[in-house]
C-alpha cells in the first residue's frame, strides 16, 4: 500500500518508504557519441533548446530538495560536458547545496584540459563511461575514433586529485574478451572500475540475449585473474554497486547486477530530464511535467513540492516492471534522453 510521500523531519519519501535522497539531473541529451547500447539510432532527433531547462530552473530544483534531504547530485546527459557554460553552472550548483555529494557523469572525451579547472570549482568524483581499451573496439561500440582523448582525460582527473569510477556496460561477444585488461587497469590505477549489466531500456534498444553478460560471469573470470576480497555494505556508501578489493592493487572492481540483482528495494534515486521532467523510475516512462511550472510566475515553491510528493508516492517497484517486458524494452525513452 502507498503511503505519504514526506518522511519524518522534512525528509522524502516514496510510496513504499524508500528514502530518496539522490537526485539525477541531466542538462543536456546532446552526445558526440552514438554508443551502440544507448543511440543506436542514426536519425536521433534531440529536443529543442527551448525545452530544454535553463540551468537556473535546475538550481531551483536542487535549492529546494536540499533542506529536505537530498545529499547526492549527480550531474548527467547526454555529453553534459557539451552544454555551454556548464563550468558556471557547476559553480553555481556546489554554491547552492554546500555540502552535497556532487559529481560528473560523463563520456570522458571533453575532460582533457578540464580536469583542474572541475577540481577547482569543488568538484570531488567523476564517473567516466569507457566501454572498451581497444582503440579500435571503442571506435565500434561508441561510432568515434576518441579512446585516447577519454584515457588522457582519466589520467588528468587523478592527477587532479578527483575520485574516479570508470563504468564499462558489460556486452557478451563485444567487450567480454577485455576482462584482463579492465582488471589490470583496476590493478595498477587508484579507480573503480564497474560493469555494468546491459540492460533492455529504449523502444530501439539492441538488447538480445545472446549480448548478455551477467554480472555473476564476470565476478567468477575475474577470480580466476586476480584475488578479490569483497568490500561489504555499510563501509561506504557506494549505491547499487558491488566492491572487490584487489590483492595488491591499487583500485577496485566493481559490479552493477541491475538485471540478475535488481536493487529496487532501496533505490533512493529520482531523476530530472533535460527537457525538465520527473522520472521516479529508470524502468518506467511515467513521468510528471515540472518546465511548465517552473516557467510559470505564478508557480509556489508549494506547487512544485506537490508535484514532487505526487511523483514520489507513485513510485514503483522496478524490478516488476523488468520481468515483465524484458523481452521488449523495459521503457520506450532511452538512456540518452532519460540521463545516463
Amino acid at each position: 500500500m502507498h503511503q505519504e510521500s514526506e518522511a519524518p523531519h522534512g525528509r522524502l519519501a516514496d510510496g513504499f518508504g524508500r528514502v530518496v535522497s539522490y537526485l539525477r539531473v541531466s542538462v543536456t541529451d546532446r552526445c558526440n557519441l552514438r554508443c551502440m547500447y544507448c543511440r543506436p539510432v542514426k536519425d536521433f532527433q534531440a529536443i529543442s533548446h527551448s525545452d530544454i531547462l535553463s540551468y537556473e530552473e535546475y538550481l531551483r530544483i536542487i535549492r529546494l530538495g536540499a533542506p529536505l534531504g537530498l545529499t547526492k547530485v549527480r550531474l548527467t546527459g547526454g555529453e553534459p560536458l557539451a552544454r555551454r557554460g556548464f563550468d558556471r553552472f557547476l559553480e553555481q550548483v556546489m554554491l547552492a547545496a554546500p555540502g552535497m555529494d556532487v559529481r560528473l557523469t560523463t563520456n570522458g572525451t571533453l575532460l582533457p584540459g578540464r580536469a583542474k579547472t572541475l577540481a577547482s570549482l569543488g568538484l570531488k568524483a567523476v564517473n567516466i563511461s569507457l566501454d572498451s581499451l581497444d582503440p579500435e573496439n571503442f571506435h565500434r561500440i561508441t561510432g568515434a575514433d576518441l579512446f585516447a582523448d577519454v584515457r588522457r582525460g582519466i589520467d588528468e582527473c587523478l592527477e587532479a586529485g578527483l575520485r574516479v569510477k570508470v563504468n564499462a556496460v558489460a556486452l557478451r561477444g563485444v567487450n567480454d574478451h577485455e576482462l584482463a585488461a579492465f582488471v589490470e587497469l583496476a590493478r595498477t590505477h587508484p579507480l573503480d572500475m564497474r560493469f555494468i549489466e546491459f540492460m533492455p531500456i529504449g523502444g530501439d534498444t539492441l538488447w538480445e540475449d545472446t549480448l548478455y553478460w551477467p554480472a555473476s560471469d564476470i565476478l567468477e573470470q575475474a577470480g580466476r585473474m586476480a584475488e578479490l576480497s569483497p568490500v561489504h555494505h555499510g563501509d561506504e556508501g557506494h549505491g547499487p554497486a558491488r566492491m572487490w578489493t584487489i590483492a595488491g592493487g591499487q583500485g577496485r572492481l566493481g559490479v552493477i547486477s541491475g538485471l540478475s540483482g535488481h536493487y529496487c528495494l532501496s533505490c533512493n534515486r529520482l531523476r530530472l530530464t533535460c527537457d525538465g521532467r520527473l522520472r521516479p523510475c529508470l524502468y518506467s516512462d511515467t513521468e510528471y511535467r515540472l518546465r511548465p511550472l517552473l516557467r510559470s510566475a505564478k508557480t509556489s515553491e508549494a506547487r512544485i513540492l506537490e508535484v514532487l510528493r505526487r511523483a514520489l508516492a507513485r513510485k514503483p517497484m522496478g524490478h516488476k516492471l523488468l520481468a515483465e517486458r524484458r523481452k521488449r524494452g523495459v521503457c520506450l525513452k532511452p538512456m540518452t534522453a532519460i540521463g545516463g
